[in-house]
Parts: structure tokens; C-alpha cells; sequence
């Protein structure tokens, strides 16, 4: 029997509880994106993977968490949004399993794609979960500010973690940590977590379904093959093309279809559009951000890869503290003067680390700008995901938070590649002078962009009051 479950005013303790597994969830999905990273040069020696093929590694991982969110998270409100969170964690707990014992590359890109799957199918139900228990106001925005600070520091953990376990132990750790979390989920979530999804079952939009998923893989191909072969190589422009091919016969097939995977009307919001753009934005030069900053310790400053790593530790209490205060500020001010003050404490501190120097007397301009940075990169997160998020029925939740979950992993996938290409063709020579100019040639265009973020939502969210109190 299908149910609509209105959400609570006051948060009881079984809502805290359905708090903490949502964000415990949320968390482990962040952590995969980059626990990872540090550990791919030993995983490729353990396995036999060749240099070229390294890369699929992340890459298979990205195309499926990227490119199926959107169809997961109307799934989720189609036939229920527990029962895919649920079964999202049975295949994600399944593949890191697999990920953890594999023995061959063709076994570990197969669990890599299941984790992707997962987290496409995961992370906007989980979300809408959330939503949808939480009502528009101080209580959701507490809980989307939790589970924007746990999530952005769940990429900064992965790191850290992912060299501690590699060093410590093994590679495969990184995936079998996984196992204890999903299960511990599985086990108590659905004596607490009720099931939510309309109670008319509209009919699955398969045109719009195809195409958006096949468009969206075909852009994150292409911006993985411009990271790695160059903006101007051929697989990268095709793939794009492609992708921007289907993205517009997806647009198209949703203003003629009955039940349109996207209604039209939902991205014509300015609060949807304008927020996921902000969003968009935030994570694509936040988390590649981090990369150049990753260059910058070990090429530069000849940082390992662990203490690069825990370099970051900064940024993630500077997330935490980000996440701790944005619900406040939210209240006092309204969501698009949070997205502004945040895009401009992102945007100046982001320009500060281009007075950066070659020796490690500088570490603590570093340390200053990324925490302050995190802090203002994490009040436009959760600016965007209460601004994307709100004036919506509970029956649109899971397609909002699939949305703004595909721009968070959109975002994450196209800004390396992008901060890659542009520190590369700024490089004028080899060594550390040339490292340190080409990376700070694109700080500049990663604050720039940042300041593109500020500006996009002062003028487009004006008139705009999303739960201001």
C-alpha cells in the first residue's frame, strides 16, 4: 500500500536516530570518492594494472555515480525511497566486499562499477529520506547542514584514510571498511526509517531515462579523457559532443512525454536552476581545489602522499565548522545571502593561496586559506541544497535531491580536469618554479569561478527567501 509520510515538527529520538544512519550513509559514499586516490599506484602493482588503465580505477567508479543519480532518484519516488536506499547498501556493502578480495583488474572495475551504482541509487534517496522527515525550516536545514559537513569532510577522510590503511595494512581495507557500516545500516534502519513515495505511481519516464543517463556518462567520459589525454584530444571532444547531443533529446523528449523524468516546470524554479548552478559550482572548485593543492605539497613542497593527506585535516574541521553554523545562518539571513557570503569567504580566501612561496615556510598561508575557504565552501553547499531543495512537495524530493546529487558529482568529476588542463598549459618549463606558476595560474581561474558562483546568485536568486526567518 502505497504511503505519504508527513514529516515532524519536533526531533524525537527516533528521529535522531534516523539522523545518524542517513548521515552515516551519506558519509561512507564520501569517503568512496576519494579513499582511493592515494592508494591507486599501490593497488595497480598488487593487481597487474597497467599504467593507462590505472585511471578506471576512479573513472568507473565517477561514470556510474554520475550518471545514473537522476534516474535513481526518481526511481526513489516512484516505487519507494527506503526500499532503494536499502538496496543500495545491500549492492554497495556486496561490491566493496568483491573490491576488498578481488584478485584480478576485471574483478575490481566490476566492484568499482557496483559502488557507483550504489551511490547513484544511494545518496538521493538517502537525501530525500531526509527531506521528507525533516519539514522546510530549522529542523531540515540542521540536517542538510550536517549532512553537507559530513560529506565534504568525508572527501577529506578519504584521503587521510586511504593512506593510513594503505601503509598500515592493506589496499583492500579501503573497501572492506565499508562492509561493517552498510551492515550496521541494513540491521537497524528499517525498524526506524519509515517508507516514503506518492500514493499514485506514476508511469517511468524511459525515453527521458535513456537519454539523460547516456548523456550524462558520455560528458563525465569526456571530461575524464580531457584530464587525461587533453582538452583538444579527440575522444574528449566527441565524448562532450555527444553527451551535449543527448543532454538537448533530453530536453526535448521532456516537454512532449506525460510523466517526464524531469518535469520542466521543476527546472524552471529559479530556487532549482539557479541553486544547482551555485552548487555546481561550489563542489567543482572546492574539490579541485584540493588537487592543486596536492600538487603544490608534493611537487613543490616534496610533502609524502600521507602528510599531504593530513594537510587536509585543516579543510575538514574548516567543513565541520562550515556545516556546524550554516543552519544559522540560513535562519537569520535566508539561503541566497548565505550563497553569497559563502561564495565570497570561498572566493577571497581561494585568491590569498596565490601568494603561496616555494619553500614550507608558507604551509601556514595554506592551512589559513583552506580552513577559512572550507568554512565559506560549506555555507554555499548547504545554501544550495536548502535553496535547491525547497518549494517543493514531497513527491518532487527524490527528483530535487537526484538533481543536486548529479550536480555534486558532476561538479566533483569536471573540476580536476579542468584545473589539470589549465595548470599543465600554464607551465612554462619543468620543476618546481613551473609547477608553482602553472598551479597558480589556475587558482586564480578557480577563484574566478568561485566569484562567478556569488555573482550568479545574487542576480538570478534575487527576490528569493527561501527559509529566511
Amino acid at each position: 500500500m502505497s504511503v505519504t509520510v508527513a514529516p515532524a515538527a519536533v526531533l524525537t529520538p527516533r528521529l535522531k536516530l534516523v539522523l545518524v544512519l542517513l548521515l552515516a550513509a551519506q558519509f561512507m559514499l564520501a569517503v568512496d570518492f576519494s579513499i582511493l586516490n592515494v592508494a591507486l599506484p599501490v593497488i595497480g602493482a598488487g593487481l597487474g594494472f597497467s599504467l593507462a588503465h590505472l585511471q578506471w580505477i576512479a573513472t568507473a567508479f565517477a561514470l556510474c555515480a554520475a550518471g545514473f543519480t537522476l534516474l535513481f532518484g526518481r526511481v526513489a519516488d516512484l516505487f519507494g525511497r527506503r526500499r532503494l536506499f536499502l538496496g543500495g547498501l545491500v549492492v554497495l556493502g556486496a561490491a566493496s566486499l568483491v573490491g576488498g578480495l578481488a584478485q584480478t583488474p576485471e574483478v575490481l572495475i566490476a566492484a568499482r562499477v557496483c559502488q557507483g551504482l550504489a551511490t547513484a541509487a544511494v545518496t538521493p534517496a538517502g537525501l530525500s529520506l531526509l527531506t521528507t522527515s525533516f519539514p522546510e525550516g530549522p529542523l531540515r536545514e540542521k540536517a542538510l547542514g550536517l549532512n553537507g559537513a559530513l560529506m565534504s569532510a568525508g572527501f577529506t577522510t578519504g584521503a587521510v584514510l586511504g593512506g593510513l590503511l594503505t601503509d598500515l595494512l592493506s589496499w583492500r581495507w579501503a573497501f572492506f571498511i565499508n562492509v561493517p557500516v552498510a551492515l550496521a545500516v541494513l540491521v537497524i534502519a528499517p525498524t526506524v526509517i519509515q517508507e516514503s513515495r506518492p500514493e499514485k505511481r506514476p508511469k517511468l519516464d524511459v525515453p527521458g531515462a535513456v537519454s539523460v543517463t547516456l548523456g550524462l556518462l558520455a560528458v563525465v567520459f569526456g571530461f575524464t579523457q580531457a584530464g587525461e589525454h587533453g582538452w583538444g584530444s579527440a575522444q574528449a571532444l566527441l565524448s562532450l559532443a555527444a553527451g551535449a547531443i543527448l543532454l538537448l533529446v533530453f530536453y526535448a523528449v521532456e516537454a512532449r512525454v506525460p510523466a517526464p523524468l524531469v518535469p520542466l516546470g521543476v527546472l524552471g524554479k529559479r530556487s532549482v536552476a539557479w541553486g544547482n548552478v551555485a552548487g555546481l559550482i561550489a563542489f567543482l572548485t572546492e574539490t579541485s581545489l584540493v588537487f592543486l593543492m596536492t600538487l603544490y605539497l608534493q611537487e613543490v613542497l616534496g610533502f609524502s602522499p600521507l602528510a599531504a593527506g593530513l594537510s587536509f585535516g585543516v579543510l575538514g574541521i574548516g567543513t565541520v565548522v562550515g556545516g556546524s553554523i550554516a543552519p544559522r545562518v540560513i535562519g537569520r539571513t535566508g539561503s541566497r545571502s548565505t550563497l553569497i557570503v559563502g561564495g565570497i569567504l570561498q572566493t577571497v580566501f581561494t585568491a590569498a593561496l596565490l601568494g603561496l612561496g616555494d619553500d614550507r615556510t608558507w604551509m601556514w598561508l595554506l592551512l589559513v586559506a583552506t580552513f577559512a575557504g572550507g568554512v565559506g565552501n560549506m555555507l554555499v553547499i548547504v545554501g544550495f541544497m536548502v535553496t535547491a531543495t525547497s518549494g517543493l512537495a514531497d513527491h518532487e524530493q527524490g527528483l530535487a535531491t537526484g538533481l543536486a546529487t548529479m550536480t555534486q558529482q558532476v561538479g566533483i568529476t569536471m573540476g580536476t580536469p579542468i584545473m589539470s588542463a589549465i595548470t599543465t598549459a600554464a607551465m612554462t618549463g619543468t620543476g618546481a618554479a613551473a609547477i608553482l606558476g602553472g598551479l597558480k595560474v589556475a587558482v586564480a581561474v578557480n577563484a574566478a569561478i568561485a566569484l562567478l558562483g556569488v555573482l550568479t546568485s545574487a542576480v538570478f536568486l534575487r527576490g528569493t527567501r527561501t527559509s529566511a526567518r
